[in-house]
C-alpha cells in the first residue's frame, strides 16, 4: 500500500454496505478471506489521497485504470464482512454528477473535456459488460443526507475521540434492521404527506440495499466531516434521533412537533453546508 500523504482530506460522508463472506463467489470470496487476514489494512483518507493524486499528472487521471482490490473489513457477531471499495466504478458514477457541481470554466481546468468524454465511454464499454454491477459505498460531499439517517436509531451512534485527537462519529446497523425502518418511514411519508424528494430518496435507497445479503451490515461514516466540525458540534449532534422523532411524529398526526424535529436538522446541517462557500 502506498500512501501518498499525510494531509488529512475532507469533507466527504459514506453509507457503506458490508456483507459476510458468503455473498461472494469463488474467486473473489478467496481473496477477501485472504484480505481480511492482513495486519494493516488501508483508509477512506487512503482512497481519498490516491484518487487526488491521480489529478497530478497532466492529462490528470479521470478514474483509475484498474478496479480497486481493497475493501473495508469488519467482524459482524463473529462473521467477517467485507465492503469492496470499487473506486473505478465509484468514479465513473462520481464523474456523473460533477455538472451539477462545478461551473464548466472550473470543471475544464480540474478535467479537461477530452479527459471526461474518454472516462465517460470506458464506463459505457464497461457497463454494458456488467449490468448488475453495483457500488457498496455511497459518497456525499459537506453533508449526509437526511434519507440516510433513517436507515439507523440514537443507540446506534458511536462519537470516539482518540488519544491522538482523532475523531469518528459513525451509526452501524443490521441490514434487516435498515430495511425495516426505511420501509416503516417510507409508509409514514407516503400516508402523511405529499411524495416529494425524501420520500424518492427513500425509495431509491431500499432499492440499493436490496441488491445486498440480508445478513449485512449498513454504516453510516461522517467521514471527513469531522475535521469541518467541532467537538461541541460534533457530540450534540443526534441527527437520528432528530428524524425518528420527526417521523414518529408524522404517525401520530403531529405535525407541529415534527416541523421542530425537522428545524433541529435543517438548522444543523444548513451550518455544515455553508462551510463549503465560504472555503
Amino acid at each position: 500500500m502506498t500512501v501518498v500523504s499525510s494531509v488529512l482530506v475532507p469533507y466527504a460522508s459514506y453509507l457503506r454496505v458490508y456483507e459476510p463472506l458468503a455473498a461472494f463467489r469463488e474467486p473473489e470470496r478467496g481473496h477477501w478471506t485472504r484480505y481480511a487476514q492482513r495486519p494493516v489494512l488501508p483508509t477512506a483518507q487512503d482512497e481519498l489521497r490516491r484518487s487526488l493524486a491521480d489529478l497530478v499528472p497532466t492529462p490528470p487521471v479521470a478514474v483509475p485504470v484498474h478496479e480497486s482490490a481493497d475493501a473495508f473489513v469488519a467482524v459482524v457477531d463473529g462473521v467477517i464482512c467485507v465492503c469492496p471499495w470499487r473506486t473505478r466504478m465509484r468514479g465513473w458514477l462520481a464523474l456523473g454528477e460533477l455538472g451539477g457541481l462545478f461551473p464548466a470554466t472550473v470543471l475544464d481546468a480540474v478535467l479537461p473535456a477530452v479527459v471526461r468524454g474518454q472516462a465517460a465511454a470506458d464506463h459505457e464499454r464497461w457497463a454494458e459488460r456488467n449490468p448488475d454491477a453495483r457500488p457498496w459505498i455511497r459518497t456525499t460531499v459537506w453533508h449526509v443526507p437526511v434519507r440516510w439517517f433513517v436507515l439507523f436509531d440514537d443507540e446506534e451512534r458511536e462519537y470516539v475521540v482518540g488519544a491522538d485527537g482523532g475523531r469518528l462519529l459513525r451509526y452501524r446497523t443490521p441490514m434487516v434492521q435498515a430495511r425495516r425502518r426505511l420501509a416503516r418511514a417510507l409508509r409514514t411519508l407516503r400516508e402523511t404527506v405529499d411524495e416529494g424528494p425524501l420520500t424518492e430518496g427513500l425509495v431509491e435507497v431500499g432499492r440499493w440495499l436490496e441488491e445486498f445479503h440480508p445478513r449485512g451490515m449498513v454504516e453510516l461514516d461522517y467521514g471527513g466531516l469531522v475535521h469541518a466540525l467541532s467537538d461541541e458540534q460534533l457530540a450534540a449532534d443526534r441527527s437520528a434521533a432528530d428524524v425518528a422523532e420527526g417521523i414518529e411524529a408524522l404517525r401520530s398526526g403531529d405535525s407541529d412537533a415534527a416541523g421542530v424535529a425537522y428545524g433541529r436538522l435543517a438548522d444543523r446541517w444548513r451550518a455544515v453546508r455553508d462551510l463549503q462557500s465560504s472555503n
